[in-house]
């Protein structure tokens, strides 16, 4: 494919690949999906030469989560189903990752030199089934990219429609919305391919697979920006689908 992303140096991104793990997620799946359709418009409206591909990795569900992804996937080519039984968050968006960059004809067991060299111009942006990107949010990521970033950490913010008052005040108490934040979470992360190969990708565990994946690329010297300019809205529950993820957190919070 001709080079089409952001700024035509060797940072540029020409390939972008959306991964989003799902289990059991009728409720916000909608939602979800129909908040990266419109990120995707905008990369077409605006970067036209960036192709974009978005992967929902269901993973042993047994509600509607299935159903509604197809229906989705019916109306856009690019969206690609990929069923597992992982019951593991970290496996489930390992596999999602080496899906779409075998869709993308490129090589997902390439060892680090061959991806350095093959793999710097694909992005891959990975967000959550009960969570709400924001319009720009692939764009922002992009932009980042081309001006030299390999890792982008956006923020994240409980939906005040789902979230007690009392529980969105003590969130908000703890967490400002700055630019190089500390925060890792998986909702909100891209990352680019060259460099998320080299450290081996996510780990194949059942929590905390952003933090031991963005904690690899750190030692690695990959070039980390944390920004609060792609923030997600996420689901405020307190009974989540990952052992101690955010839903967990959010748990301990409410605690008196």
């Amino acid at each position: 494919m001709a080079p089409g992303g952001i700024g035509a140096g060797p940072n540029a991104i020409n390939q972008v690949a959306v991964v989003i793990p799902v289990h059991n997620e009728e409720v916000h799946l909608e939602r979800a999906l129909a908040a990266v359709c419109a990120a995707a418009a905008r990369v077409d409206a605006e970067l036209p030469g960036v192709a974009v591909q978005v992967v929902l990795v269901l993973d042993s569900c047994t509600d509607r989560s299935l159903q509604l992804a197809e229906t989705c996937a019916e109306q856009d080519d690019r969206w690609l189903i990929l069923p597992v039984s992982h019951r593991s968050v970290g496996n489930s968006r390992r596999a999602g990752v080496q899906a779409a960059l075998a869709c993308a004809g490129r090589p997902a067991d390439a060892g680090p030199t061959a991806a350095a060299e093959a793999l710097r111009d694909v992005w891959l942006a990975n967000t959550d089934a009960d969570s709400s990107v924001p319009e720009h949010w692939l764009v922002r990521q992009l932009e980042l990219a081309a001006a030299g970033a390999d890792v982008v950490l956006g923020t994240v913010q409980p939906d005040p429609a789902s979230t007690h008052h009392e529980l969105l005040a003590r969130w908000h108490a703890r967490h400002v919305f700055v630019e190089q934040h500390a925060h890792v979470y998986g909702a909100n992360l891209g990352v680019r391919a060259s460099s998320y190969l080299a450290v081996g990708g996510f780990p194949a565990v059942d929590f905390d697979e952003d933090r031991a994946l963005v904690d690899r690329l750190r030692s690695s010297g990959a070039a980390v920006v944390s920004t609060d300019s792609t923030r997600v809205l996420t689901s405020g529950r307190t009974a989540g689908r990952a052992p101690r993820g955010f839903a967990a957190y959010l748990l301990a919070l409410a605690q008196p």
